[in-house]
Formats: C-alpha cells, sequence, structure tokens
C-alpha cells in the first residue's frame, strides 16, 4: 500500500491541522537534509502516522516521536520499532531535556497554525539565554508553510511583509536555511498553500552580544508594533521617552522615517544599547 491509499485510510482531523506527507522523494530528502548518524537521538514533533518515523527509526539510534492525536498514537504502535518511544502529549507542554540522555536532532511536520509558538518553544525567546530545550538540540528540520519559511530567513532587503520578529527569533538563536520547496500534492489531504523544508543549525550563543537581551526584546517588539508607522513613533508607542530615542537616533545616524524592517539585526541590537545608555 503506497502512502496515498495509507494516509486515506487514516481520519485525519482538521483541527489538529493534519496534513500527512505522502511523498517519498521528499521523506527520503528530511533523512538526508537532517544528517542523521546511527548515533543520533532523534525527537520527531507531529508524527502522525509514521511515514517519515519509519524511516526514521532506520538510521537513527533512537527516536521519540511526541504525538497529541490518540488516534495517530495507535497508527504508531504498529510500527513496533524497538529504537522508537511514543509521547502521546502537545510539543508546547512537553520539557525536550527531560526525555533523554546527551543531544537531539528534531524533525518535524508540525501544524502550520502553531508554526511560531513551537519555534519559541524549542529555541526559546531572545532573552532566554539559558532554554533548556535549546541547549538540547543541535539542529531542526521543520516541514513549514512556504511564507512562514520566506520569514524565517529574511533579511532587511527582503519585502517588508516577510522580515520581522518570527525572522529575529529564528536567527538570533540558529542559522536558518530553506533546503527545499514542496508542493501541496505532497500532502494528504492537500493543504491549500505550499510548503517548505527549513534547516535551523542552532547556535551556542546568541547571534548578538549585548548588555541587556531583555531590553532588545522590547526594542524589537516596539519596532514592529506597527508596521506602517515608522522607527520613532513606534518606539514612542512602545513607551520609550523622546528624548532617548532622538539621541539614539542621532547616535547611530538613523533617519527618524526609517521604518523597522530596513533594519538588520545588528542595526537593532546598536539600537537598543544605544537606547539603553540613554535612560
Amino acid at each position: 500500500m503506497n502512502y496515498y491509499d495509507r494516509a486515506k485510510y487514516f481520519r485525519t482531523k482538521k483541527r489538529l491541522g493534519q496534513n500527512f506527507l505522502i511523498n517519498g522523494e521528499v521523506i527520503s530528502n528530511i533523512i538526508d537534509y537532517a544528517e542523521i548518524s546511527p548515533e543520533d537521538t532523534v525527537i520527531e514533533i507531529g508524527p502522525g502516522v509514521g511515514f517519515v518515523t519509519e524511516q526514521l527509526v532506520k538510521h537513527a539510534k533512537q527516536v521519540i516521536a511526541i504525538e497529541l492525536d490518540e488516534e495517530a498514537v495507535k497508527e504508531l504502535q504498529n510500527l513496533q520499532a524497538p529504537n522508537l518511544t511514543i509521547i502521546h502529549k502537545d510539543i508546547l507542554k512537553t520539557d525536550l531535556s527531560a526525555l533523554c540522555e546527551g543531544k537531539v536532532k528534531v524533525v518535524a511536520n508540525i501544524p502550520y497554525y502553531i508554526t511560531s509558538p513551537i519555534i519559541a518553544h524549542l529555541l526559546g525567546e531572545i532573552d532566554d539565554l539559558n532554554n533548556r530545550n535549546r541547549n538540547k538540540i543541535t539542529d531542526i528540520l521543520l516541514m513549514v508553510q512556504e511564507e512562514v519559511a520566506r520569514r524565517m530567513v529574511a533579511t532587511e532587503k527582503s519585502p517588508s511583509k516577510q522580515y520581522g520578529l518570527l525572522t529575529i527569533l529564528s536567527q538570533f538563536w540558529a542559522d536558518v536555511e530553506i533546503k527545499e520547496l514542496v508542493g501541496r500534492r505532497s500532502f494528504y489531504p492537500a493543504p491549500k498553500v505550499n510548503s517548505a523544508l527549513v534547516k535551523l543549525t542552532v547556535r551556542e550563543k546568541p547571534k548578538l552580544e549585548l548588555s541587556d537581551y531583555t531590553h532588545f526584546r522590547k526594542t524589537i517588539k516596539a519596532a514592529f508594533s506597527q508596521r506602517r508607522k515608522n522607527i520613532k513613533n513606534c518606539l514612542l508607542s512602545g513607551g520609550f521617552s523622546k528624548e532617548n530615542i532622538q539621541q539614539a537616533m542621532q547616535t547611530l545616524a538613523l533617519d527618524e522615517n526609517t521604518r523597522g524592517e530596513k533594519l538588520s539585526i545588528e542595526d537593532f541590537g546598536r539600537l537598543s544599547e544605544a537606547l539603553k545608555n540613554g535612560n
């Protein structure tokens, strides 16, 4: 029975965002992109009925599959792989650091409506310097909506709608690259959007060395709070004083009419430090 027939046999649940990957070539590519060796422990998020899982267990030392759907868990149990551990739990309520010893790789085909919360759960927030999940992970291979993938790898030179808070969250704690675009017909049921495989290689240290990471988070949150406004007005709305903003902008030679999406991550770091020093 091929992947399509096997997926069709299972009653998918729209409320859980279930779209099972049925393209055998893409499944094979996932194994390659994740660079899984016989010594690796892999945490798979959202394994569904196990099409990727059954390949992962052939290559990894241990696979820990975290699945929320009880019916899907029953399907996974049919794999009967000795190196497979199945956890029936919500990933957002799971402490990855407690699941096993040593470092792990993460492979995930996740519901698109909770992509950002899952990325934040895996990497931690920008000012979460000792996040237990992130400290556990070497790299992450995510299947996400193509639009989200574009946002994750964007720069200040990308179209303005792509560059934002998700960009900075992703790149602050990882090197991010799109490995492959995946068409909607690669899934059952077919989603309304195209997808992409994104690899995040987790950093041991954050992208920037700053004196106050919570202040940096506050700065970028304010900068992207109202996209149609310039950086000066966004910062004013975010609670920064007019005097500090003017002084910081002058120090950095930034035009007050510049919008946040035109500043690089490094620019935001300098702006945050200048604003803090002006307090």
